[in-house]
Order: structure tokens, then sequence, then C-alpha cells
């Protein structure tokens, strides 16, 4: 399972260092697209099985299920770490997520993120404000 937040940085080749904590999960081969919320998802080449295989489901006469796909789709690509532990992020997915220097790379359980440091501190201060409420409205047991 994937947890925490790393900040890092990437540098002037777009070279973006994973954080070891993640990197034997992930494998050596792994797929990185774009996210939600302006971010890029991170999954192990199972997690991105699984994935393909729940929008495979989709009915492809919707579309919105198509254009949902052809997003996903068009902007993953599959990467190694070199071995230095680090990731060249596509030029593409780094404009998408409005990635410069500073990043944030936070673990979602069966994902990794990849934020722009900015977008993430934004993001963070929204959800802080809205997180009890939104306990209540989709949490039905105790924490």
């Amino acid at each position: 399972m994937f947890m925490g937040e790393y900040q890092h940085t990437i540098d002037d080749k777009g070279r973006l260092i994973i954080p070891a904590r993640f990197r034997e999960e992930l494998g050596e081969k792994f797929v990185i697209t774009k996210g939600l919320d302006n971010c890029l998802f991170v999954y192990p080449m199972s997690g991105w099985a699984e994935m393909e295989q729940k929008l495979r489901s989709l009915p492809f006469t919707r579309a919105d299920a198509r254009a949902f796909v052809r997003f996903f789709f068009s902007g993953a690509t599959e990467c190694e770490l070199d071995r230095q532990g680090r990731i060249l992020l596509p030029g593409n997915l780094r404009e998408y997520a409005r990635l410069e220097k500073e990043v944030v790379i936070v673990g979602v359980s069966t994902r990794v993120e990849i934020w722009s440091r900015t977008l993430w501190e934004q993001y963070c201060q929204e959800t802080a404000a809205q997180y009890e409420f939104l306990a209540e409205k989709i949490v039905d047991f105790d924490i």
C-alpha cells in the first residue's frame, strides 16, 4: 500500500526521484498517466492492469466514457527507474500537471500521485476546510 507525502524537485532534464519507499512496490516498470485534479497517477503494472480492465468494461457507446478513456490512455506512458531511482517525466505530462521545479509525491493506497507543490498546497487547504464534512458524507464507520 502506498502512503505518505514526499517533497522532491524535477531537474532541468525533466527527471524526478521516486521515493525509495515507493520504488519496491511500483516495481521495475510502472505506468504514469493524467490523473484527476491536475495531478499525475502512477500505477504498478498490476494496478494498471486492474484499471485497464475496469475501463474496458465501460460502454463505448457513451460519449462521456469514450472521452474519459481516450484522455486517460492517451496520457499514459510506461516508465522505468534509472540507477539513481529517477524517472523521466514526459513534457506533455509535466504540462498537464503544471509541474515545474517543486513537486509533491503522495501515496494514495493503490497508486502514487505526483502534484505541483503549489497545486498540492491549494488542494490541501481546500480539503482541510471540508475534512469533517467529507468524512460524515462518505464514511459509514467509526474511524
